[in-house]
């Protein structure tokens, strides 16, 4: 096994990391499974931080594979968006066959630094600070290459009534990186004053809204609507300004979306803890309906 975790967009760039686990030396009935960590990013942080425990696989056999990670410090979230990629396991020889699930597990330190006031808060987990994914299959002598994406917009929840109060329920999914592609794009100016107001022009601090990704068929847009709706999004990530608007939707399965944008707020729960069911105005981009193909680039504009 090799004991090491980069971030890599399409070359590698070292870092530091080393994980222990076991593996099966009988080629005939093992894989080879490559895990990576990626993030949808959210708007109003510069920070997420989160401990990164171990990550477990359960075959479906029952047999469970372990991999626990000593890491120097939390892995700040927002540094694997666009696309960038952490490794979890690398070239990790496992049993092949089917498997039920793999489990994410964090620990206790984990924190956010919000962008409006630069404070650092505490994200309180769950008991159960494990997470676990979808189902997945090992090629028997082959391999497959998964990626999991940690969705902070969606993981976060900030009580309405104690707005210094941070909560981390994290939610994750899993992807094959031979069946996911991406999704690009730019907002025009006129959009963002609409929707924004004149103070978030041409700023790269400020809120310049979202783009929600919601899921459809072939010749049929979706109707959008809000995260705690039951047609939900599968993704939502922030406009961000450089020289113009634009965003960058990675790791989208491979079929039919919708896109549309909303520069309101979004609530995840309400005050007692229950899906946040908003109102929001959300636009549809043009073409309303775009194919994602594997290992591809689509684009809709706004």
């Amino acid at each position: 096994m090799k004991r090491s975790t980069r971030f890599f967009t399409v070359s590698a760039l070292a870092a530091g990391i080393a994980a222990c686990g076991g593996g099966s030396s009988d080629t005939a009935s093992t894989g080879t499974v490559n895990v990576g960590l990626t993030d949808a990013p959210v708007d109003n942080a510069v920070e997420v931080n989160v401990e990164v425990e171990a990550l477990v696989l359960k075959h479906s056999d029952g047999e469970r594979s372990r991999f626990e990670f000593k890491m120097a410090e939390p892995v700040d979230l927002l540094k694997l968006t666009g696309g960038k990629v952490m490794s979890l396991l690398e070239d990790e020889e496992v049993a092949a066959g089917e498997y039920n699930w793999m489990r994410l597990e964090l620990g206790n330190g984990n924190t956010i630094k919000l962008k409006t006031d630069g404070g650092l808060y505490d994200l309180t987990t769950p008991s159960a600070r494990g997470v676990q994914t979808s189902g997945f299959i090992v090629p028997a002598g082959g391999e497959i290459n998964l990626t999991i994406d940690f969705d902070v917009r969606k993981s976060i929840v900030n009580p309405q009534n104690d707005p210094n109060s941070y909560k981390l329920k994290p939610v994750i999914r899993l992807v094959d990186n031979a069946e996911v592609g991406t999704i690009k794009g730019t907002v025009s100016g006129e959009l963002i004053t609409a929707q924004c107001g004149e103070e978030h022009m041409a700023s790269p601090d400020s809120f310049n809204g979202s783009i929600y990704v919601h899921e459809t068929t072939e010749g049929v847009a979706a109707t959008p609507d809000d995260i705690g709706s039951e047609n939900e999004p599968l993704v939502v990530v922030p406009v961000e300004y450089t020289d113009k608007y634009e965003y960058t939707a990675a790791f989208i399965p491979a079929g039919f979306y919708t896109l549309s944008y909303t520069c309101d707020d979004d609530k995840i729960e309400t005050v007692d803890g229950e899906p946040s069911d908003d109102q929001i105005n959300l636009v549809v981009g043009t073409p309303d309906v775009v194919e994602v193909i594997q290992n591809d680039t689509a684009t809709v504009t706004f």
